[in-house]
């Protein structure tokens, strides 16, 4: 069993990190703790993609004397490349939502999320 577990280590630490995400998404009050939640949901999802497309024994794909042309012997480039973006597009998303964070804080003075449902009710 504990042999079944290091031989998928990668695949392991991707559900931990999924799971620690997911749970500070659900179950945490605080704003700011969900937005950590999502980032490590991000990486785990990130880090599932990167595991899937590694290859043992294979090489970057530029085409090399000693492999030819066989196509079993190259890594794909597109996962790691569409990785690349979601890291971009997961920063560009950690900024706006810490900018949001910044203002919901300076209006409500909190970020807590029973405070604010709270305080959004009595300003109707």
């Amino acid at each position: 069993m504990i042999e079944a577990l290091f031989t998928r280590l990668p695949y392991v630490c991707t559900v931990v990190l999924m799971g620690i995400g997911l749970y500070g998404m659900l179950f945490k009050a605080n704003l700011l703790k969900k937005l950590i939640g999502l980032n490590i949901l991000q990486a785990g999802i990130i880090l599932f993609f990167i595991v899937q497309a590694y290859k043992i024994g294979a090489t970057v794909p530029i085409v090399d004397a000693t492999f030819g042309a066989q196509a079993a012997a190259y890594v794909n480039p597109i996962p790691h490349g569409l990785m690349l973006t979601a890291i971009v597009v997961s920063v560009a998303t950690t900024g706006v939502a810490l900018a949001l964070l910044v203002r919901i804080y300076g209006t409500f003075a909190t970020l807590d999320e029973d405070e604010l449902l709270a305080s959004m009710r009595r300003l109707r």
